[in-house]
């Protein structure tokens, strides 16, 4: 004998509520630091179904386009907040030459490659996610005195 599962059915039609509802709890997943993925599976919804919705709904692509850059841009922030806190400040109490105390403030390093590691893979992510923004630039250029030139180069087959 066969059973059905008792999981309620996701809506279906475009601009319906529910969907609306579901979609809007998966962009604020998105914006508080989740990927696509773990915010649909957070919401309960599978991400291939929610894809087709935002291939059936141009305003559910649209609020997904801002949902993720509001995600690019998380991580970016991530990745300075992470780098600035690779270190501690602490303050140290010496005596100067008048003999009056003085305190000085150091920073310190706190598992830096731990942090190295965080930064680099926040690095990485932002270059595949954003790659116009974050990524590598490759230009190839030459001097402005002496620019790149192309030369064509003819091959022949001779005969013998």
């Amino acid at each position: 004998m066969t059973t059905k599962s008792h999981k309620p059915k996701a809506p279906t039609k475009p601009g319906s509520p529910e969907r609306q509802k579901i979609a809007d709890m998966v962009f604020a997943g998105m914006r508080s630091g989740m990927s696509a993925y773990k915010a649909c599976q957070a919401v309960g919804v599978n991400q291939s179904k929610f894809n087709f919705w935002l291939n059936d709904d141009a305003s559910l692509a649209a609020e997904y386009a801002r949902a993720r850059e509001d995600l690019i841009e998380l991580l970016a922030t991530e990745t300075m907040a992470i780098a600035d806190q690779a270190f501690t400040e602490i303050e140290e109490q010496t005596v100067d030459g008048d003999g009056k105390p003085v305190v000085l403030k150091k920073k310190v390093p706190v598992d830096v490659q731990r942090a190295r590691l965080q930064v680099d893979t926040r690095k990485w992510l932002l270059s595949k996610l954003a790659p116009k923004k974050f990524g590598d630039k490759l230009e190839l250029t030459g001097d402005p005195d002496r620019p790149l030139a192309i030369q064509k180069i003819e091959r022949g087959v001779v005969k013998k």
